[in-house]
C-alpha cells in the first residue's frame, strides 16, 4: 500500500517537532535501515541507519529549533517542505532557510532525505 499524503505530512511534523525537542530516537525512527541523508545536497551521502543516527546526533546536539515556513508539497513517493533552522553558535544566533525532501518506501519509512540550502541561506546576527 503506497504511503498516503497524511502519512507524509505526519512524518514532516514528527521530524520538525522531534528535532526541536532534541528527540534523536523519534527522528531516527522515521528512517528505514538502508536510508540515505544528503545534507546539504552536494556533500557526502550518509548511508545506512547508523550513519543517519551519527549525523543526527551531531545535528540535534547544536540545539536547533526548527519551524515550518510553508506548506509541505507531496508528489509520488516524496514530500518537500520549507523550514527554518534557528541555532545558537558560540553565543551568536544563526538562521538557515532550508527545503528538505523525504522519499518514502512502501512501509512509510524515509529512505532518502536531501536538504537544499547553501551559504546564501545562512544568516548570522
Amino acid at each position: 500500500m503506497p504511503v498516503t499524503t497524511e502519512d507524509k505530512i505526519k512524518a514532516v511534523e514528527t521530524y520538525i517537532n522531534s528535532f526541536s525537542k532534541g528527540d534523536l530516537e523519534a527522528i531516527v525512527g522515521l528512517y528505514a535501515d538502508n536510508a540515505t541523508v544528503e545534507d546539504p545536497v552536494g556533500t557526502p551521502i550518509k548511508e545506512g541507519i547508523e550513519a543517519v543516527r551519527e549525523f543526527y546526533t551531531g545535528a540535534v546536539g547544536n540545539g536547533a529549533q526548527l519551524e515550518l515556513t510553508g506548506t509541505p508539497r507531496c508528489a509520488g513517493d516524496y514530500v518537500a517542505f520549507p523550514f527554518a533552522a534557528n541555532i545558537n553558535m558560540d553565543g551568536n544566533k544563526a538562521h538557515i532557510e532550508i527545503i528538505d525532501t523525504f522519499r518514502f518506501n512502501r512501509d512509510g519509512q524515509v529512505i532518502e532525505m536531501r536538504a537544499f540550502w547553501g551559504p546564501e541561506n545562512f544568516v548570522t546576527g
